[in-house]
């Protein structure tokens, strides 16, 4: 008989309760199904469908279910497993997650309706949320060297916020400035994350690899992001974002060739984040060409998003998956697949407006497409892994 521990989705050993145990498993799932169906929607608008026209906001709200949408419930699902990790006490589970899970589901179904009002609520009551879940056991361990998350998840809570508040025009605020700095800061994020994890993962999964983190390199690749992250918040632009953005490109493309990036190429779950990384530099040259006008900012931020984003997510998502529910650290045939589609979704998105502006929408339309298609894959593959227990029978 199931017991009443059962019911509040409490074990993490069985149906609910598996999905309920720890906060990547519905949040992954979440995000990759909302990834897949709005980019579809969204290529379908720009497709030309007047139904789907109709019923989608404009670019700005593109960008804002994306940044705010997708990209933040994959970092707060990810967060949630490490803090415990990293701290050994629990963060949310249970109802206390199913709650957080619905506060974020409510406002995308808000956004999607046009009931703005209502999606702020929801969406800054799920980045205080997010920020409380990950603070309350940071804060109890002392753990004061990841303090640093909980500012990031207010500071984007914050943004969002502003966002909603210009949009409805009660503040006087630039959405594309507001969208930029919260682009840095989830670079900065990535940034973060990639260098602990990424070297890491390559020497577990790679016998002969000798990945290296110097210490100087590592400085300057976080300070030139926080100061591209300044630099935008106060609107800077010209000479010195081109020598923010250069200094960024050059240091983290050689913070990524200190990991060893040709080594992983036989083990697909750790090159996806090598190549995903790799576009962290391409976005940080492209902005510094778009400070002087060579290109348009929107092909230099689609680097970071598409390729950086989209690559670093699923790859971790995977790893992640996997890793925490006792199943092998290797990627699978379908897994393979959607990282492929992602990253070639990247290719497209980026550089086929470069070389042929003409061919820009169909680019920006098979682009989405192979986008959606790689999220719709993942999503779809991993149901059974976030819903069911783990393959070793261990608790989560």
């Amino acid at each position: 008989m199931t017991t009443a521990t059962h019911v509040r989705f409490d074990t993490g050993r069985r149906g609910a309760g598996a999905l309920w145990s720890i906060g990547f498993r519905p949040l992954y799932l979440a995000a990759a199904f909302f990834a897949a169906a709005s980019i579809a929607l969204w290529v379908t608008a720009l497709s030309g469908s007047a139904t789907a026209m109709a019923r989608v906001p404009g670019p700005y709200w593109h960008a804002h279910e994306m940044l705010f949408g997708f990209t933040l419930a994959v970092i707060v699902g990810f967060l949630f497993t490490a803090v415990r990790n990293w701290t050994g006490l629990s963060t949310p589970r249970g109802v206390v997650l199913v709650m957080v899970v619905a506060l974020w589901a409510c406002a995308r179904v808000a956004v999607g309706l046009s009931w703005y009002g209502v999606a702020a609520t929801f969406d800054v009551a799920f980045a205080l949320a997010a920020a409380l879940g990950v603070g309350v056991p940071l804060v109890r361990s002392r753990n004061r060297r990841n303090y640093f998350f909980i500012l990031l998840l207010l500071a984007i809570g914050g943004l969002n916020l502003g966002f909603y508040l210009a949009a409805a025009g009660v503040v006087a605020a630039d959405l594309a400035r507001d969208l930029q700095v919260g682009l840095d800061l989830v670079l900065f994020i990535l940034a973060v994350m990639g260098g602990r994890v990424i070297p890491m993962f390559t020497a577990n999964a790679v016998a002969e690899a000798r990945p290296r983190r110097v210490a100087w390199v590592e400085r300057v690749a976080l300070a030139s992001v926080l100061m591209l992250v300044a630099a935008d918040a106060v609107g800077l632009a010209g000479g010195v974002l081109v020598v923010v953005c250069a200094l960024g490109a050059a240091s983290h493309l050689v913070r990524w060739a200190l990991w060893q990036p040709a080594r992983t190429i036989p083990k697909p779950i750790v090159w996806i984040l090598h190549a995903a990384y790799f576009w962290i530099p391409v976005h940080l040259a492209l902005r510094a060409f778009a400070a002087v006008g060579w290109v348009s900012t929107s092909i230099a931020n689609h680097a970071l998003t598409v390729g950086a984003i989209g690559g670093l997510t699923i790859g971790m998502m995977s790893r992640t998956a996997r890793g925490h529910s006792g199943r092998p650290l290797r990627a699978g045939r379908s897994e393979v697949l959607a990282y492929a589609m992602v990253l070639l979704a990247a290719v497209v998105r980026v550089f086929v407006p470069l070389v042929a502006p003409v061919a820009q929408h169909a680019a920006i339309v098979l682009a989405g497409s192979l986008w959606a298609a790689g999220f719709a894959v993942f999503a779809i593959r991993f149901v059974p892994v976030l819903v069911g227990p783990r393959a070793d029978g261990r608790r989560d």
